[in-house]
This record gives C-alpha cells, structure tokens and sequence, in this order.
C-alpha cells in the first residue's frame, strides 16, 4: 500500500481546484469543451501529477480532450506557477477518466437484468 503524504495530497486537492478554474477561463479550445476534474494524484516529491478527468460526451470527445490538453500543459503549468506558490510546479499528465461512464453502463446492465427478472415470473405463470 502507498505511503499516504498529507503535503502531496493538499496540493492535489489546490491543483484540482485551480485546475477546473484555469480550464474554464483560460482554454479557449473547442475540442476540451466540459470537462470535469474528477481527481489529481500528486507524487510525493510533487514533480508529477496526474490529472484524471471526464466529458459529458462520448469516450472519443474525451480521448481528444485529453489530446488537447496534453498539448495546452505548458500553458496550463504557466498558469498554475503563479496561483500555486511552490518552487518546482508539477510536470502535468493529462487521463480521461471512464469510470463515470463504465459506472453508468454497469448501472443500465443492471437495470436491465432486474427488469428481466421481473418480469421472468409473469411469463413462468401465463404457460
């Protein structure tokens, strides 16, 4: 199990913050569009960090945000330094997150398969 460092962990939780604000005013490019900052996982000599990440849309909008945000991350970083007061500001790597949208399939399967169930007894009674 990971060494959990509160230091890393409260500059992960500041990155997400500034993060979801640094895309909403600062990223003008069409292909990031809504994104939500779902997590960011900060090593703990803070040099790297992951920010994971989900679209309202489908999983190849989401491959191409994440496209897109690769190539704006020395931007990002730039605009990071200034809010973030550390010395060294984390090297960036941008993942879009599909555990949201594989948690919502799991759900209609689910769903689906309770709803077949119902619905089995009906159909055992009529023959």
């Amino acid at each position: 199990m990971a060494k959990d460092y509160p230091r890393s962990r409260r500059v992960a939780e500041q990155i997400q913050r500034e993060m979801a604000d640094i895309i909403r005013k600062e990223i003008h490019d069409p292909r990031v569009g809504m994104i939500t900052v779902t997590e960011v996982v900060v090593t703990h000599d803070l040099e790297h960090a992951k920010i994971y990440f989900t679209v309202f849309e489908s999983e190849a909008r989401g491959l191409e945000a994440a496209k897109a945000l690769g190539h704006a991350s020395g931007f990002i970083r730039s605009q990071l330094g200034p809010r973030m007061r550390l010395r060294i500001v984390p090297q960036l790597t941008f993942v879009y997150d599909t555990s949201i949208s594989r948690g919502a399939e799991l759900s209609r399967i689910i769903d689906e398969a309770v709803a077949a169930d119902a619905k089995r007894p009906a159909d055992d009674a009529a023959s």
